[in-house]
């Protein structure tokens, strides 16, 4: 067993992405500036006034539906205000504040401990720096560029969720099922400069046209450039 996940991390380190001929890359650019056109104002939908109650709500978010954080998330910042104050909280308390964003125990201890570390190693101010919000609990990669694209716009990447890794199969943009993998095939595809409002317009997209159980094709803005709506 230990040898089998030890294969598949060297495999999931060593992945390169296809790669992409001018045509598709002129394809795909196609396809952004069409939902450009359609969600003008697409946007992270985590409601937030600073880069602490952005990744707050980030860490919430996972198995939870950004509605349900942000009904949560008032109570949370009205007790909890700073990074300082979340590191004293009572973390039973923290639990029953956060109970219905689902898997709160461990949120909560994420929670908390990322507050005791960004007070402790950083002065109370969220870092910037990818390897330093990374070193916090509860921060993997995705949360990292969600805060970092939406916050200071440095984008390392793009932010893949369930609605941008489906709807990036159904274009032809990538084969594969991992995140990260994805992650990696997408930033081969697109410009630096669209990966920030790439997740955006994606999430939007998939949220009001491209539903997972009923996707509406009749009026999806990019049909004539998606292949599976051929199909």
């Amino acid at each position: 067993m230990a040898a089998r996940k030890a294969k598949a991390k060297k495999k999931a380190r060593g992945y390169h992405p296809r790669r992409r001929s001018p045509a598709r890359r002129a394809k795909a650019a196609e396809v952004v500036a069409e939902l450009k056109r359609a969600y003008p104002d697409a946007h992270c939908a985590l409601d937030h006034r600073n880069a602490y109650e952005l990744l707050v709500a980030t860490i919430l978010s996972a198995q939870c539906t950004d509605e349900r954080v942000n009904r949560v998330t008032p109570d949370v910042f009205a007790r909890w205000p700073t990074p300082a104050a979340l590191a004293r909280a009572d973390i039973a308390e923290v639990e029953e504040a956060i109970h219905s964003t689902g898997f709160f125990r461990n949120k909560a201890k994420s929670l908390v401990g990322m507050a005791e570390r960004v007070t402790e190693v950083y002065g109370g101010e969220i870092p910037q720096a990818m390897d330093d919000l990374l070193t916090l609990p509860g921060v993997a990669r995705k949360t990292a560029n969600v805060v970092r694209g939406v916050i200071w716009g440095l984008a390392d990447g793009i932010v893949v969720d369930t609605h941008v890794g489906r709807i990036s199969t159904l274009l032809g943009w990538t084969r594969s099922k991992s995140a990260e993998h994805i992650e990696k095939d997408l930033c081969a595809l697109h410009p630096e400069a669209d990966w920030i409002d790439l997740s955006h317009l994606l999430i939007w997209h998939g949220r009001a046209v491209c539903i997972a159980r009923r996707p509406q094709c009749d009026r999806c803005p990019v049909r004539d450039l998606c292949p599976s709506a051929k199909r």
